[in-house]
């Protein structure tokens, strides 16, 4: 295969990595013809690679040619388990950001507090300064609300009981009816809004993100100034692609939590 090539590639480690490569989804077993004829190699060189490929554990002979081995997935693992769930999510929430212009954050609960575990900002005036750790009361903003209502009953319960640690003051400070009854509209359409209930001037929504056993983890939200952006353009536009990012991390998360843990001894 013709490459750009600098003085430092190594081709005999990219050929064979293109034979890796050539084994493909329903063809199970491939002869040295095929490979040969879909890398763009000579047989002979084919050959060799197998063979060391053979040696080295990641492809196995058998009748009428060669298949790949389970010990493959180790190339792949290696990149999955160096990252955490933050790293899968972060490119989900700049690909959000760059298609809103506005900043997105993520959240857990902490008792009655939420606590920014990740965020991919833009530059401009809000009301409250957000960085990593920072806690707001989880009952005034869209990414608490969407966490409080993902609880049962008794979890919910003690949650509230615990009093909060962010020393922030929210606008909204509704009774327990009213509360309840929000996060029940919550539960209901799988989604919270926050109008300046946290403080004067910022409007957000939220979703929930979900791990491999389909528990809400984390809250993901876009946050706008209310000046700029109205409710109906939070709602009508930035909604659909906020909850399709969270969808696409859920589904990213939950891979991650089944992918399998390579031993070796």
């Amino acid at each position: 295969m013709a490459r750009e090539t600098g003085p430092d590639f190594i081709e005999a480690l990219a050929r064979g990595l293109d034979v890796l490569r050539s084994f493909r989804p329903g063809r199970r077993v491939s002869t040295l013809s095929e490979i040969a004829a879909d890398t763009g190699l000579a047989r002979p060189t084919v050959r060799r690679i197998l063979l060391t490929l053979t040696e080295l554990g990641y492809v196995r002979s058998v009748d009428r040619g060669y298949t790949l081995t389970p010990r493959v997935l180790e190339l792949g693992m290696a990149y999955v388990n160096s990252l955490d769930m933050w790293d899968v999510a972060r490119p989900h929430m700049e690909r959000l950001v760059a298609q809103t212009g506005e900043s997105t954050s993520m959240a857990q609960l902490d008792g009655s507090d939420i606590v920014y575990v990740a965020r991919v900002a833009v530059p401009k005036i809000v009301t409250l300064a957000v960085s990593i750790g920072t806690r707001f009361p989880a009952h005034a903003t869209s990414m608490g609300k969407v966490l409080l209502a993902a609880l049962d009953s008794a979890e919910l319960e003690t949650v509230l009981a615990e009093p909060g640690r962010s020393g922030v003051e929210a606008r909204w400070q509704p009774d327990r009816d009213a509360l309840l009854r929000s996060l029940r509209e919550v539960r209901a359409r799988g989604w919270a809004l926050a109008d300046q209930d946290l403080a004067l001037g910022v409007r957000s929504i939220a979703a929930g993100v979900r791990n491999g056993d389909g528990r809400v983890v984390a809250a993901l939200n876009v946050t706008v100034h209310a000046a700029e952006t109205s409710v109906d353009k939070l709602t009508g536009v930035y909604l659909p692609l906020l909850l399709h990012a969270a969808a696409d991390i859920s589904h990213d998360w939950a891979l991650l939590d089944t992918a399998p843990i390579v031993v070796r001894g």
